[in-house]
């Protein structure tokens, strides 16, 4: 093992407080997660949940304004109405995603989660992401560590609290690609999680850009317990005639690289508003690309994760109402469906 995968485990082991001792069996638990075909809780269509409404947002330096219990109460009702989604993923262990677990389980709603394990930068990636204008600071760094240690902590005690919800774990979201401003080396995400997978029962994977996974994650897919891509044909300047077979170039480039691996989309999504994309952007066009994507995902046996419920109007930039960041749900920011759900709902 390398001197800082080992460094980064003994952390992990003193900021969680956790010992070696009780460590069960993984081998008879996934079984119980994962399906014979590979899908998880034995579903293919799933989605994408983050609850902020208008004025609402996670911590961005000045602290968080969360969702209330109501309305994360009222989001799962929509999200589970007529098993319209059973499985969604989160992205962080913070506040609110501990209310979301808390509400699924006090009010019995038949809802399974991906639970997801934010990672900020432990790398300066200033050199090749575009909107890092300058190198971060070793000591924002070495706080994003010690932040990321404690997140860790959190992912392994809701998971171990949730058991019946949480299904699956993710460490890190597009946290090893060049282009983001999160990053982190493959050689610490590997440690992170081969110490979640010691501390918890439920299968963990890593989620990121599909063509990292191609080129890049021979040595991660032998860790995780199953191979987690993100697919966005529209951000690589493809139009709706070409939405799914781009989407299926992506999974097999990832099946041709790691042929031993199991495959879940954890994003793959359509915006219906975006400056960025002009006439490529509609209802109309995120309703075939679903449709299209979620038929061949069923074919397929592949969980796949729409990105997004909700539309989220605090991302990107707050000057552009039109970013395309705003604008992938299949419901509006105030809860109106758009026309994926009216469809599915006729």
């Amino acid at each position: 093992m390398k001197n800082h995968q080992l460094k980064v485990l003994i952390s992990i082991l003193i900021l969680s407080g956790l010992t070696a001792c009780g460590i069960l069996s993984r081998k008879d638990k996934l079984p119980q997660y994962i399906d014979k075909d590979g899908l998880v809780a034995g579903v293919s269509k799933a989605v994408c949940y983050s609850g902020f409404r208008s004025g609402q947002h996670p911590d961005r330096g000045e602290g968080a304004v969360n969702p209330t219990y109501d309305e994360i109460l009222e989001d799962l009702m929509i999200l589970s109405e007529d098993n319209l989604f059973e499985l969604i993923r989160l992205y962080d262990c913070g506040d609110n995603s501990e209310m979301v677990l808390r509400v699924i389980e006090e009010n019995d709603i038949d809802i399974k989660v991906l639970l997801g394990i934010w990672l900020d930068a432990e790398l300066s990636a200033h050199e090749t992401c575009a909107w890092l204008n300058e190198p971060i600071p070793q000591e924002k760094l070495e706080q994003n560590r010690q932040k990321n240690l404690k997140e860790i902590g959190r992912g392994i005690t809701l998971a171990n609290q949730y058991p019946q919800t949480v299904v699956a774990v993710n460490v890190g979201n597009e946290a090893l690609v060049d282009w983001n401003d999160h990053k982190v080396s493959p050689d610490t995400v590997i440690a992170y999680v081969k110490m979640v997978k010691e501390r918890i029962n439920q299968p963990v994977t890593v989620a990121d850009n599909y063509k990292w996974w191609a080129e890049h994650g021979l040595e991660l897919s032998e860790v995780v317990d199953f191979v987690s891509i993100h697919l966005y044909p529209v951000w690589e300047g493809k139009d709706i005639d070409e939405g799914l077979s781009f989407s299926i170039e992506n999974v097999n480039e990832v099946r041709q690289a790691l042929p031993e691996s199991n495959i879940v989309i954890t994003e793959a999504g359509w915006a219906t508003i975006a400056s960025e994309f002009g006439e490529r952007a509609s209802q109309d066009k995120q309703l075939q690309y679903y449709n299209e994507l979620m038929t061949w995902a069923k074919d397929n046996k592949i969980t796949t994760f729409f990105f997004e419920a909700f539309d989220e109007d605090w991302k990107g930039n707050p000057n552009n109402p039109l970013g395309a960041e705003k604008h992938w749900g299949l419901y509006t920011v105030d809860r109106q469906p758009k026309k994926v759900i009216q469809a599915l709902k006729q």
